[in-house]
């Protein structure tokens, strides 16, 4: 049934309406109570800052893999039982004179390994000038060797243990100088990175978002207001992380998340909301049923695109990933907090403002859009030619989308950061010079900690796994082993790869890739050190083989959050639109814009098209947790359009409009709004392209083409010509007869 919206004009008596969408009481009562509204949403940005500001220093930093995985509880065992945990930070030490064997250069060596030996949390200190002086420390030139170490702890104490390291490197002896690489390094350089660019991209975005504001209202007082709206809903997802991280660990990563779907989502919302406001009072309504009529329609639309948003980005929490699992929690929170903002506490701000909402003007525009303009004009055009509009419309998406195809995913490494970041370039010729290898090394332990191992077997095992293809090296307690070959190497050496168990001894073995392990040849490598057969049950961890277990634990829950994310739209839509045919139509134009954005990633950062111009370095695969994260926010977002045009569709419609009028007259009352919302959602988008870290780029850049094709090819062409072909189909509901 259409909702039954109070009509009063100038000079009639004022008061709530008996009865009445349930909506539309809530305006009367944000009208009646607004000043206890306003005083409520004032204390709790108060609150919320006081108690979220800091969130930053609780959130968490990694979490890109499952505790369940093979690989992680390899390395809990590695750990646990061997007391190893494999280095994460190398020391590049380079003579300045001479070569690493000369005295004072060694000497300088032994200073430096002994420095690092004394910081807390730091330990197995390994350099070239340890006992054997290993020749894979050292560089064929003999001007530089290695100092590696493990700075322990998970990846939060990583990040706080590395300013004892730098304070330790701080002076160095005359005949050298030192680089200081690997993962620990990295990852906090990524943390600090990503740090900095969200302060450039709020400075980037909430200017520009301003400027844009002004030219869509024509006016200051209402292109302030959607600012007003995002500042409560992301101090208040501050503050909702910050109670989060009291019982489970949340990424640091989320933040980028709140600020940028906080100012994304105030500013749609915002925008329908504004624009109904002063369309109502323009027709002649009192304040009080202006208000009232704009929650229960507008508010009505913003209140099912939060609970969509909030649905598509829940689903991420069924990966047992803490990365996706925080952008669940902070998405669920932004969304919901800016539609309850928008809905709440704008509507109290509109209350008061009343046709002051129209003061300070830069210039003026129409405030009610005309009942026939370019809207309707070009949606009769589509209309007119429905199959040639959809087919080309198909066509855009279909080109767009084809490499998405050849899609690879890859995992987190150094390659995130910019070429031109000093600790990138330290790991670049790290690998480099000491071989890709060395900094990634995959391990195998055996599963039981009470089984003893037959050192005669187990130096069978090394030998079959360092006659794999490139494989550089294996070490063991039994010796090293190259290309199938076993030498010697120093007792102290080889009895850290031991273990001593009840009647007898247990061993794990290292193995170090010639190549780049975080590569789709690392992960074939990993499958090949799997594949071979142990003298006993035994787990394979290491860097690589945590990138192969990602990607298994993804593609196992993948379905699972696709069902959730389709069942839930569904269930949503059909409670919006009171129709079976528009949700399963959203749902299939949904599926076809996410393809079209895939596809445009892959070719920009899988196949490195733009990296020159966006400034990273491809790798010929995307992280794996990017496009799942991204296909739920970006699912989300354009499910924004879909209920704003359809609602405005469905209001014509319900009042009695033949449908072809319906579908124009909507798409030319919101058309205008749809585009600048997704334009400005694109500004917010955009500004995260200034990162330095490439998933960053990946991340603003893709959501910005979902938006962008979304709004002008899936709503501007896809939806009118769809709408057009499917006639009085498109209301059907079953036990309802509808013309």
């Amino acid at each position: 049934m259409p909702v039954q919206l109070l009509e009063r004009r100038p000079g009639e008596p004022t008061g709530e309406p008996v009865g009445g969408s349930p909506l539309e009481r809530l305006g009367f009562f944000v009208w009646r109570r607004r000043r206890l509204v306003l005083a409520v949403a004032v204390a709790f940005v108060v609150v919320a800052l006081a108690f979220g500001a800091k969130v930053e220093s609780r959130l968490s930093q990694g979490g890109f893999d499952a505790a369940s995985e093979p690989s992680i509880r390899a390395g809990d065992i590695l750990s646990s039982r061997f007391g190893v945990t494999p280095s994460n930070l190398a020391v590049i030490v380079t003579a300045r004179s001479g070569t690493v064997d000369s005295p004072e250069v060694r000497a300088a060596g032994f200073v430096l390994a002994s420095r690092l030996s004394s910081v807390p949390h730091v330990e197995d200190v390994e350099s070239y000038w340890g006992e054997g002086s290993p020749a894979q420390m050292r560089d064929r030139s003999g001007r530089e060797a290695l100092i590696v170490a493990t700075v322990s702890g998970n990846e939060n104490q990583e990040v706080r243990w590395e300013p004892g390291v730098e304070r330790a490197l701080a002076r160095v002896p005359a005949a050298v100088s030192v680089e200081v690489g690997g993962f620990a390094p990295t990852f906090n350089e990524v943390n600090t990175v990503v740090e900095h660019d969200l302060v450039r991209a709020e400075a980037i975005a909430v200017p520009l978002t301003l400027v844009f504001l002004v030219f869509v209202f024509g006016s200051l007082v209402s292109a302030v207001l959607p600012l007003v709206v995002a500042g409560v809903s992301t101090t208040g997802t501050l503050l909702a992380l910050r109670i989060i991280t009291t019982v489970t660990p949340v990424s640091i990563f989320a933040l980028n998340m709140t600020t940028a779907m906080g100012l994304g989502l105030a500013i749609d919302y915002s925008l329908f909301m504004v624009a109904r406001f002063r369309e109502e009072l323009a027709s002649g309504h009192e304040v009080d049923v202006a208000l009232a009529r704009t929650v229960a329609t507008a508010g009505r639309t913003v209140a099912g695109s939060a609970l969509t948003v909030a649905a598509a980005l829940a689903a991420l929490a069924v990966f047992p990933i803490m990365f996706l699992q925080s952008f669940a929690y902070a998405g669920v929170a932004v969304a919901l907090l800016s539609g309850v903002t928008a809905v709440v506490v704008l509507p109290a701000v509109l209350g008061t403002l009343g046709p002051r909402v129209n003061r300070a003007r830069v210039w003026t525009r129409s405030v009610r859009p005309a009942e026939e303009g370019l809207w309707t004009a070009w949606a009769r055009k589509v209309m007119s030619r429905p199959w040639t509009s959809l087919v080309a419309g198909l066509a855009i998406l279909a080109v767009l989308g084809a490499p998405v195809l050849g899609i690879k995913l890859g995992y987190f490494d150094t390659r995130v950061l910019a070429p031109s970041d000093h600790v990138r370039q330290v790991d670049d010729q790290l690998s480099t010079t000491f071989g890709p290898g060395q900094s990634d090394v995959i391990f195998a332990v055996p599963t039981s900690g009470k089984v003893t191992v037959d050192l005669a077997t187990w130096s069978g095992y090394a030998l079959r796994l360092s006659s794999l293809r490139n494989v550089g090296e294996v070490d063991t307690v039994t010796g090293v082993y190259v290309h199938g070959e076993r030498f010697p190497a120093p007792a102290s050496y080889l009895t850290g790869y031991l273990h001593p168990v009840e009647g007898g001894t247990q061993a794990w073995v290292s193995i170090t890739p010639s190549i780049d392990a975080m590569s789709p040849a690392g992960v074939n490598l990993v499958d090949a050190v799997r594949s071979v057969s142990p003298p006993l049950p035994v787990l394979v961890g290491g860097a690589p083989a945590n990138y192969t277990d990602s990607d298994a634990v993804i593609f196992h829950y993948l379905p699972l959050c696709l069902v959730l994310i389709a069942v839930v739209m569904l269930s949503l839509l059909l409670i919006l639109f009171r129709s079976v045919v528009l949700p399963v139509k959203a749902l299939v134009l949904n599926v076809l814009s996410m393809s079209a954005t895939f596809g445009a990633m892959v070719w920009i950062f899988q196949d490195g098209h733009l990296s020159r111009l966006l400034d990273f370095t491809p790798t010929g695969s995307l992280i794996a947790t990017m496009p799942i994260l991204m296909f739920c926010v970006a699912f989300g977002l354009s499910m924004d359009y879909e209920v704003f045009l359809v609602s405005r569709i469905k209001e014509h419609h319900d009042a009695g409009m033949a449908d072809q009028d319906a579908v124009a007259r909507g798409l030319q009352q919101s058309g205008r709004i749809i585009t600048a919302a997704a334009l400005l959602m694109s500004i917010v988008f955009l500004s995260l392209v200034s990162s330095e870290i490439s998933f960053i780029k990946l991340f603003g850049l893709g959501l910005t083409l979902a938006v962008l094709v979304d709004a002008l090819v899936v709503r501007g062409i896809l939806v009118p010509a769809f709408m057009r072909l499917a006639g009085a189909a498109n209301w059907w509901m079953p036990g309802r007869n509808r013309g």
